[in-house]
């Protein structure tokens, strides 16, 4: 794999999540081999693009009906493959930006809400019972526990340490190389060691579940999943992080 094309592969993300790795990424890659010699086509333009789109998948899921449903889970591909080419583009043009980062971040965070939340309220159209909206909310609501601890714990330690992150980032595991000129074996290693992301249970696996139960109209069932992993996860990676920091050196921070 060489000149344009390896050049796009390199911007993909080694710790992509579990259907953006092999699917909605790789297809971002394809769709930037064109895209990035557009001029006006921007990074920041694409993650205003993605959002948007995934706000008219979130009221095709509140519309409800079949045919909704199929193009809600088509919409909900859509924009999880602009969410991963806004990045890729603005690795390759070298103009990542930190305000870049920080909106493709939070919209990512509410467009999890929109669809999981209208998803919800056409599981309780649908059986007339509140049950499915409250497994939304809470699924939503654990969820953001994962990543508030995460950041509060970084926050903390970095206050006491403020080269921790540049040390946890030494730490990382190097990636395993996959791509068009590496062979079938290796790919065949990556693509079968990507598969353990699945439990992580996070946006990747989000796009999956729910469009999936959106084609097969079995949106309790999955928020079932949903709730319950979220739930799981949020107390895990709280209790987690919390005695990680109890085990650290204790010294007087503020508030």
């Amino acid at each position: 794999m060489t000149g344009k094309l390896a050049r796009l592969w390199e911007t993909k993300t080694s710790d992509d999540e579990w259907w953006s790795s092999f699917i909605t990424a790789p297809l971002g890659i394809a769709a930037n081999y064109g895209a990035v010699e557009v001029a006006w086509i921007t990074p920041n333009r694409i993650t205003a693009t993605s959002f948007l789109v995934a706000v008219l998948a979130a009221g095709c899921i509140l519309v409800g009906g079949s045919a909704n449903f199929v193009a809600a889970a088509v919409l909900i591909h859509l924009s999880h493959m602009l969410d991963c080419m806004d990045g890729q583009m603005a690795r390759y043009r070298q103009v990542s930006s930190s305000i870049g980062s920080y909106c493709d971040r939070v919209t990512d965070q509410v467009q999890v809400t929109l669809w999981f939340g209208a998803s919800g309220y056409a599981a309780y159209l649908q059986s007339s019972n509140i049950l499915p909206a409250f497994l939304a909310l809470v699924g939503i609501g654990f969820y953001g526990l994962r990543g508030y601890t995460k950041y509060v714990a970084i926050e903390i330690e970095t206050s006491r340490d403020p080269g921790y992150q540049s040390r946890v980032a030494l730490l990382k595991k190097s990636e395993i190389i996959a791509g068009l000129g590496v062979g079938f074996r290796a790919n065949l290693r990556w693509f079968l060691l990507e598969q353990r992301k699945i439990l992580q249970f996070d946006e990747g696996v989000f796009i999956f579940m729910l469009s999936a139960a959106l084609l097969f109209d079995v949106l309790e069932p999955m928020l079932w999943v949903f709730a319950a992993s979220q739930f799981l996860l949020g107390v895990y990676r709280a209790i987690q992080r919390g005695c990680r920091l109890g085990d650290s050196h204790k010294i007087p921070i503020q508030k």
